[in-house]
Parts: structure tokens; C-alpha cells; sequence
């Protein structure tokens, strides 16, 4: 956050990418602007002619009335058509901002939202947006019809009474030094509103995000509380930034009235003496209510445009932050046919704890078609592995490269594309078992889903549900046990078919039964593949071709399970407790 915010224009500057491609909307509202700005300025002079001639004994005074409709129809059209094409500019524009803003951070490392929470980012999709589509669909309308309204007005006033005029034209810059004076205070207590108003959402955000936890410890309460300051102290940033607004409206009425108040009475004196027609003074007075009613909208719609530029100074932020990862300055050929991968001397350490190593020189060859098993305590490092293979991350020193290309030089995208996960913590989108399983490969067909389905032991339980591959699953999986869920996953990943196969504890949440059953079909779909499993339970690692026992960052024993086991090193000691554990169980 920047601690000296742009002026508001500065900042609305920002939206002029977004309005380019609707100009033809655009010219249409400006056409319409222009048509109901000239009707209201037309008007007192209408009025002006019906008092002078249409109340005289030989003055026509249905043609006078007849043009005063005209006129008021003209204006109700024109208004009407500039309010349709300004509100959907407005949404246009919001829509193509939102866009591009979701875009943009859904493509950011992992970096970034470790430290951005996710609430914030959404505050900023909605709330700030928001703010944005309003002005763009209503506030901008009318600031600048109030502007050319207040141009028209002191022209027209000074046309109709130049000795009047003059007093208006040194009263208008009283009525707008305040305006000025106030905005950056104003603009700063907006922006400060906003951003304890994202702090409240992604409070909220998070609780929900764990609501089954915050109700097994029963800390709804605490939870609420927790809110409510939020809420409070978003509240009371609310209240400067009102009471500041409040301040400038009164001051602009009171100087309004104070001036037309002075003007009526020079104006009526005027009147008394014969200087002045009454139809002259008339028509006077309107134009100075038009542009006194005009100041007074400008100054609440200048309180608008100050929230707006908060909220895009924001979004310009978010839009303006760079990714860590640097995409490869000259795209290279995908290597055809086997990837072996290789880490090489590889030390990393996470941007949110910069000084704490989670992999020390680092070094792993995996041919391509192995299975490799990664073991180690907590904290060993062997999640953060499959972070930068994935390349999540880079890491501060080293080389990491598949089928022989530093992964530095592959479109992430790619990259990706070629390996398929399984991760501890199974991930179920708010949507049907058909689209969550699919999402491993959006082309495939119904026979290529169910294959994956019954290959993963998930057809059974699937067919159960109550409308099948279409049954909504809820959010976050809500309506499927933890096994469930993770047999869902697997079937992704199988349907995904990639030559790269990560499996962090793929089984950790199955009953012996399935697991048995499970553990056969990821057999079958690891032959050919390059496989890296990270394990937990010993168990599922017996058949790996190799087994890499990791600790603190650094590999520290490689074999197979009856070598490490006869080292009675690390691995053997994992083992034994494990073992220990199962055997208490039972």
C-alpha cells in the first residue's frame, strides 16, 4: 500500500484502457449528454418568454407552454438515454476490469498469496469494483453534466444579467476551493475505510474457509468477536470519512443559498426600479438554482470519485505486482518422448521465511519410468520438492530440469501440464463429481471419466449418489467422506495420463480395503511413468525402486527398503516407530 495516495484523477486515469474498446458507447452517452444538458439550459429560457409574453394581455400563451413541454419532453428522452448507455458502460467496463484482475493474480506464484490472504483479494474483486462501476455508471454522468451545467449556467447568467453574472462568477471559486482543499484528507480517509472494510471480509473469509474446525473447538464466539472488531474498526474508519463528507456538504449548501439568497435581493431591487423585467429575473434565478444544484451534486459526486480512486489505487496495485517467476525469454521446443528429472545442488528457502532453509544442497536423479520414494520426518523437505518441480517456486541456488531442460525454460504451463498430482489434502471444487473429475483433462469423454472412476475404486460410490457423475458435491466436497474425497482426486489424476506422477500420501485417507484396492490401480498406472511418492506410512513405499530418506533439507540415505533397513540408520528408526504405532494399535 502506497502511503501517499494518487489524486483521484491520477488514479481513474488507470480505467482508460477498459473504456477504449467501447467508444461507441461512449459517443452515444456523450450524444445523449449533450442533448439533455442543452435542453435543461434551454429551458429558463422558455420560462423567460412565458412570463414576459405568455402572461400578456396579447401574448400567445399556449405556444409558450406548448414549447415549454417540448422542451421537457426532449430533456426526459435525452436523460433517459444517457442514463441506459453510462450504466451499461459502467458494467461493460467493470466486467472487462474484473476480468483481467482475476486473471492476473490467478497466474501469481505462490509467494504472493502465502502472504496475501485470500479475502483481501476478493474484497478487491467486489467491494473496490464496485466502487469503480458506480462511478463509471452514474458518478462520472454526472459530473460531467454538472460540469458543462455550471459552464452553461454562469455563461447564460452572464448573457442574461451581466451585472448579476458577475457575482456569480466570483462566488463559483468559493464553492470550489473547499472541494480542493478537502480531497486528499477526504481520498485518504476513503482509502483507509476500504482497506479495514477487506481486513473484515478476509476475517471472514478465513472462518469460513475452516468453519469444521472453529466449531469442533466450539470458538464460534471467539470467531464473532474477532468480526465484530473488524467490523467496528472498519466502522470507525467509516465515520471520519462521513463526518469529513458531511462537513463539505454543509459548507458547499451553505455558501449555495448564502449566494442565491444575495443575488435575488440585488436582482429584486433591480426589478423594483425598473431595470430588470420580471422574465429577466426569472430566467436568472433558474439558470442560478440549475447551477447551484449542479456545484452541490458535483461536491457529493467528488466524495464518490475520492472512494473510486482508493479503490483503484488497489487494484492498480494488484495489477501492477509482478510474478517472482520470470517466464523464459525465448520459448523452447517440449522434449518428446522420456523426462528424466534432476536436482542439482538445489537450496531453497520459502519467501516467507527467508532465512530459514528448507532444502540444502539438494541432489536427486530420477530416471525416467522409476518410482522414487521420498521418506522423512515433518520438516524434511519433501513436500518442498514437489513445490519446485511444479515450480511454485525457484529455488535461490541450483538447477532443476526435466527431460533435460532447466525447468526455467519451460512455460510454466507446460511444464505442468506434463505431471499430474495427488496431494495429501484432497481438493473438491463446488461443482458435480463429472466436472471435478474432469478437471484433470477437460476434453475427455464420458467413457475416459467412468474408466478413471472405476480404475481409482470411486465407480461404486458414485453411482450411489444420488444422481450419479452429475450429483453436486458441495463446497469443498462437503458431501463426501474423507475417503471419498481422495478417490475423487486420484481419478483426476488419472485422467490427466501425464508421463509425471505425483503422489504426496495419495493414501493416507483410504480404509484398508480400498487402499489394497487403490494402491493396485496406482501400481498400474505408475508402470511407464516417472513417479515421485511422498510416504508417510512405510507401507506404501515397499515396492518403490528406490527410496530417498530425507531430514532437514538434505538427502541422507538411498536404497531400497531391506538396504536402508539394514543400515539402522534413520529409515530403520521410522520404520520401527511406525511399526511400534500399528502394533499398539491393533
Amino acid at each position: 500500500m502506497t502511503d501517499k495516495p494518487n489524486s483521484p484523477i491520477t488514479s481513474l486515469k488507470g480505467l482508460l484502457p477498459y473504456l477504449r474498446p467501447h467508444r461507441p458507447l461512449l459517443a452515444l452517452w456523450l450524444t445523449a449528454l449533450a442533448l439533455s444538458s442543452a435542453a435543461t439550459l434551454f429551458f429558463p429560457v422558455a420560462i423567460k418568454h412565458l412570463v414576459d409574453q405568455g402572461f400578456s394581455r396579447d401574448g400567445d400563451i399556449d405556444r409558450w407552454f406548448i414549447l415549454l413541454f417540448a422542451v421537457a419532453a426532449l430533456l426526459a428522452l435525452a436523460t433517459a438515454a444517457r442514463f441506459f448507455f453510462v450504466s451499461l458502460l459502467g458494467e461493460k467496463v467493470v466486467a472487462d476490469l474484473r476480468k483481467r484482475l482475476y486473471a492476473h493474480l490467478i497466474r501469481l506464484d505462490m509467494g504472493f498469496f502465502q502472504e496475501t490472504r485470500s479475502g483481501e483479494l476478493l474484497s478487491r474483486l467486489s467491494a473496490d469494483a464496485e466502487l469503480l462501476r458506480s462511478v463509471i455508471g452514474s458518478s462520472m454522468s454526472v459530473a460531467l453534466r454538472s460540469g458543462i451545467t455550471v459552464i452553461g449556467s454562469a455563461v447564460m447568467m452572464v448573457v442574461t444579467a451581466p451585472r448579476l453574472g458577475v457575482f456569480v462568477l466570483v462566488g463559483i471559486p468559493l464553492l470550489v476551493l473547499p472541494m480542493v482543499l478537502s480531497g486528499r484528507g477526504v481520498r485518504g480517509a476513503s482509502q483507509n475505510a476500504q482497506d479495514r472494510l477487506a481486513d473484515a471480509n478476509a476475517r471472514a473469509g478465513e472462518a469460513f474457509a475452516a468453519v469444521h474446525t472453529v466449531q469442533s473447538f466450539a470458538r464460534e464466539d471467539f470467531e464473532t468477536a474477532r468480526y465484530d472488531s473488524a467490523i467496528d474498526y472498519a466502522l470507525k474508519a467509516a465515520r471520519r470519512r462521513i463526518s469529513m463528507q458531511s462537513g463539505l456538504t454543509a459548507l458547499v449548501i451553505l455558501l449555495i443559498f448564502g449566494g442565491i439568497t444575495l443575488i435575488l435581493w440585488s436582482g429584486a431591487r433591480s426589478v423594483v426600479s425598473g431595470q430588470m423585467s420580471a422574465g429577466t429575473l426569472t430566467q436568472f434565478v433558474f439558470y442560478a438554482m440549475i447551477g447551484a444544484g449542479s456545484v452541490g451534486a458535483l461536491a457529493e459526486v467528488w466524495a464518490e470519485v475520492q472512494r473510486a480512486g482508493g479503490g483503484m489505487n488497489r487494484i492498480g496495485e494488484l495489477l501492477a505486482r509482478t510474478g517472482a517467476l520470470t517466464a523464459p525469454a525465448q520459448a523452447h521446443a517440449l522434449p518428446a518422448g522420456e523426462l528424466p528429472i534432476r536436482f542439482e545442488d538445489v537450496a531453497f528457502g520459502y519467501p516467507s521465511r527467508p532465512d530459514e532453509r528448507a532444502l540444502h544442497g539438494f541432489s536427486l536423479d530420477i530416471r525416467p519410468g522409476e518410482t522414487v520414494a521420498l521418506v522423512g520426518p515433518s520438516g524434511a523437505g519433501k513436500s518442498t520438492v514437489f513445490q519446485l518441480l511444479l515450480r511454485f517456486f525457484d529455488p535461490q541456488s541450483g538447477h532443476i530440469s526435466v527431460g533435460g531442460l532447466d525447468v526455467r525454460q519451460w512455460p510454466a504451463a507446460d511444464l505442468r501440464g506434463r505431471i499430474a498430482i495427488v496431494p495429501q489434502d484432497p481438493v473438491i471444487f463446488a461443482g458435480s463429481a463429472r466436472d471435478n473429475i474432469r478437471y484433470g483433462d477437460l476434453d475427455a469423454d464420458d467413457d475416459a471419466v467412468i474408466a478413471a472412476c472405476r480404475a481409482a475404486e470411486a465407480w461404486d460410490f458414485i453411482q450411489a449418489l444420488p444422481e450419479g457423475l452429475d450429483s453436486e458435491l458441495g463446497e469443498r466436497g462437503a458431501r463426501l467422506s474423507g475417503g471419498q474425497q481422495q478417490r475423487l482426486v486420484i481419478a483426476r489424476a488419472l485422467l490427466k495420463n501425464a508421463p509425471i506422477l505425483l503422489l504426496d500420501e495419495a493414501t493416507s485417507a483410504l480404509d484398508a480395503q480400498s487402499e489394497r484396492a487403490v494402491q493396485t490401480a496406482l501400481e498400474h498406472l505408475m508402470r511407464g511413468r516417472t513417479t515421485l511418492v511422498i510416504a508417510h506410512r512405510l507401507a506404501t513405499v515397499l515396492k518403490a525402486d528406490r527410496i530417498v530418506v530425507m531430514d532437514k533439507g538434505r538427502v541422507v540415505a538411498t536404497g531400497t527398503h531391506q538396504s536402508l533397513m539394514a543400515e539402522n540408520g534413520l529409515y530403520a528408526e521410522l520404520a520401527r516407530l511406525q511399526f511400534e504405532q500399528s502394533a499398539g494399535a491393533a
